[in-house]
């Protein structure tokens, strides 16, 4: 993992802040297990509730998992006046998300000053074992604030 230049000091503060600012991350039982410059892990038990027909966990809770570490990654690496959007995401479901917990690694690729591309992984452990059960490629952006613009009033001739 290459060394990512910190724009902001306090990243791990506001990190931990904007994800637990997140109702659906509480919803879904998700929580930071490790941060780091670019990198993160949440991590989520099993629940009956999040599954689908066939006892699975639900594509769209795994995909929500990824999406989710995607963000905290790149926002690690925001200046402090930044918010965080997702612009797109590709999931790929590799097996069935059967398991007790699960793990979305995501870290950053290539950091921008307006678009991030972050890389994630997920992992369902199940009865001792680690499955690689999803990838995605994200791309996330910076919402910084807009500069504000002096405007004179028009004057219109009639």
């Amino acid at each position: 993992m290459a060394a990512f230049e910190l724009k902001n000091p306090g990243y791990r503060v506001a990190a931990i802040a904007m994800f637990d600012g997140q109702p659906a991350m509480h919803t879904l039982g998700i929580v930071i297990d490790r941060l780091a410059p670019g990198e993160v892990e949440l991590a989520m038990l099993h629940s009956p509730a999040l599954t689908q027909q066939n006892g699975f966990v639900h594509a769209g809770i795994i995909t929500a998992g990824l999406d989710n570490a995607c963000g905290v990654a790149a926002f690690t690496l925001m200046p402090p006046e930044a918010d965080i959007l997702t612009v797109e995401f590709k999931t790929t479901l590799l097996a069935p998300a059967r398991g007790e917990r699960f793990v979305f690694k995501a870290e950053v690729v290539k950091p921008g000053r307006k678009l991030t591309f972050c890389e994630a992984k997920a992992f369902a452990e199940h009865e001792g074992k680690v499955t690689l059960i999803a990838t995605m490629t994200g791309t996330l952006m910076a919402m910084l604030p807009r500069a504000s613009a002096s405007h004179e009033p028009r004057t219109t001739t009639a």
